[in-house]
């Protein structure tokens, strides 16, 4: 097969989730996390001629569910341990591959819609891998770390260089932050970034991922990127605004509870399904 120059934009939705089981079919607010993180992502990809979209699921209902909101989907094999894996399994499956990969984790449905945008940029202009961060205000913060009190595996931050390059992601709040207060008083803005669960990967760089076996580190975090970071492949961090609805993903009926609760103080921010 030969590979072109166009993009693949891959939701990842397997069924099985020790926390959320079958999520992708799970209601918020009337809608399920599936259908809201196709429209966010069909409005994100509006105008990009270059981009297409799809479904990667192990379940025929998942696909079903994917295609009655007018969204291709593909069948990929239940084993497959992350969503960057599934997302090069639904390439390969292409007649033609592509050049570049996005796995759009199917569990946020309410990230910035500009970020997938800024990914594809990051990758055209020369990343090996990308993916969106926001930096938090101390407000932003101080919700994080309550919110870790309740689910402490939800949500990521990053440590990155000044230049954009990752240094290291965790479910914990990274980094430890000394004489805050002090920090706090001379500026609006904490030195946490929050991961956007997002990310594009040239078909190199994902193949060589997915070649290698899971680490130790990765494994303990749970965040498959950390196995880049120890195959030495650099990911480029790019900033993004922050988005109308706090960006962590759906991973458990908490989750799903507080998001319902900022739809009904706030209105609902996911695009109608055209």
């Amino acid at each position: 097969m030969t590979t072109a120059a166009r993009t693949l934009v891959v939701i990842p939705a397997r069924a099985g989730s020790s926390r959320l089981p079958r999520k992708p079919l799970a209601p918020i607010a009337g809608r399920t996390l599936l259908h809201r993180t196709i429209a966010m992502a069909r409005a994100a990809t509006a105008g990009l001629a270059e981009a297409e979209l799809l479904v990667a699921t192990d379940d025929a209902e998942i696909a079903d569910h994917a295609r009655a909101a007018g969204c291709e989907a593909v069948m990929t094999d239940s084993g497959i341990a992350t969503g960057s894996g599934r997302a090069l399994a639904a390439a390969r499956q292409q007649t033609i591959l592509p050049r570049f990969v996005i796995n759009l984790q199917g569990d946020s449905p309410f990230q910035p819609e500009e970020a997938l945008r800024a990914v594809i940029g990051a990758l055209e202009a020369g990343a090996e891998v990308a993916t969106p961060v926001i930096r938090l205000d101390w407000a932003a913060l101080d919700a994080l770390r309550e919110h870790k009190s309740r689910s402490p595996f939800s949500g990521t931050t990053c440590a990155r260089t000044p230049q954009g390059l990752a240094l290291w992601f965790s479910k914990t709040i990274i980094p430890a932050i000394r004489n805050e207060q002090i920090l706090r008083a001379s500026q609006p803005l904490s030195p946490v970034w929050r991961h956007v669960g997002l990310y594009g990967y040239t078909l190199k760089a994902l193949t060589r991922f997915e070649a290698t076996a899971p680490t130790e580190l990765e494994t303990l975090e749970g965040l498959e990127q950390l196995r880049l970071l120890e195959l030495g492949i650099p990911i480029t961090t790019v900033p993004v605004d922050p988005p109308r609805f706090d960006s962590s993903g759906i991973d458990t009926q908490a989750d799903i509870a507080r998001v319902e609760a900022l739809i009904a103080a706030h209105g609902d921010p996911t695009p109608l399904l055209s």
